[in-house]
């Protein structure tokens, strides 16, 4: 999935900035952020478009116009701007929130719909898949940090073939993820290919042998079988691991909100923390919240 600042996941037209009363609300809600999130959201969008149609359907006191969701994504920067500014109804983040981005919003509210690790991943025909099961933090932080420039200098078993290191824009909400919990203040090596969306990272993976990079585990089972999650300090990135907090490289994914909820945004906060909405969160391959 490439970066989709200018991509609607459209069941829908334009945003309402303000909802006066019920009269007003013309049936469009607007989401903005995480790349991640952007399509858990639209196949929410999508359920509740099927199922209701209109939003009197969902709520008999809100008005018999269709349910029009927008969801951009362009990362989780601009879910936080989006909200701060109040340029969307929601902002969509896949990482923790700072202390001083939460006190940036008033009335803060934030939705957890799951858990992503980050799995650290390789190309199928990497014969590290067949020497080892994983890879400790430290070795991943030499491999990522430009310390290890060939596979053999990982282990002398593997080939002098060049590691070619696959991450997310530095400034996105994985890289700090993955920064924080392997690299440390160990700047990232200076010629990692920095894809702009999970997609592409998971791409660059699939189509070189010698690549290694961090994929979120919903499209990492997504493209199951054209890469190869690894364990990371001997655990693997299982739900189960995940919940528990031993797999270490995860991060939350959030949906934001600047004060009180509208009558339509709490049908649909309602619709993505539903039963059927936490389904489509684990269909899609991460751990729900619920």
């Amino acid at each position: 999935m490439k970066r989709f600042a200018s991509v609607l996941f459209a069941l829908a037209l334009a945003l309402s900035a303000t909802f006066a009363c019920a009269a007003e609300f013309d049936g469009a809600l607007t989401l903005m952020g995480s790349s991640t999130l952007g399509p858990v959201i639209s196949q929410v969008a999508k359920m509740l478009v099927d199922e209701k149609k209109t939003w009197n359907a969902v709520d008999p006191s809100l008005p018999a116009v269709p349910i029009r969701i927008v969801v951009a994504g362009s990362g989780s920067g601009e879910g936080i701007k989006a909200v701060v500014e109040n340029s969307a109804n929601f902002g969509l983040i896949s990482r923790p929130l700072s202390e001083k981005e939460k006190a940036s919003i008033d009335g803060l509210k934030a939705y957890l719909l799951g858990t992503d690790a980050l799995t650290i991943s390789v190309n199928p025909a990497n014969e590290i898949a067949k020497l080892r099961d994983g890879l400790s933090t430290e070795e991943l932080a030499k491999i990522f940090g430009g310390e290890y420039a060939t596979w053999n200098d990982l282990d002398a078993k593997l080939p002098k073939d060049p590691i070619v290191a696959v991450i997310r824009d530095i400034g996105g909400g994985a890289h700090k993820v993955f920064q924080d919990a392997v690299l440390k203040d160990k700047p990232v090596r200076k010629d990692a290919i920095q894809a702009p969306s999970m997609g592409a990272l998971v791409t660059k993976i699939i189509e070189n042998k010698n690549a290694i990079g961090y994929a979120s585990s919903g499209i990492s089972a997504q493209n199951e079988g054209k890469l190869i999650p690894i364990a990371v300090d001997g655990v693997k990135p299982t739900n189960e691991n995940i919940n528990s907090g031993s797999y270490k490289i995860s991060r939350p994914l959030l949906v934001l909100k600047k004060g009180e909820l509208t009558a339509p945004e709490k049908a649909f906060v309602d619709a993505l923390l539903s039963p059927a909405g936490m389904k489509i969160v684990s269909d899609m391959g991460f751990v729900p919240a619920k």
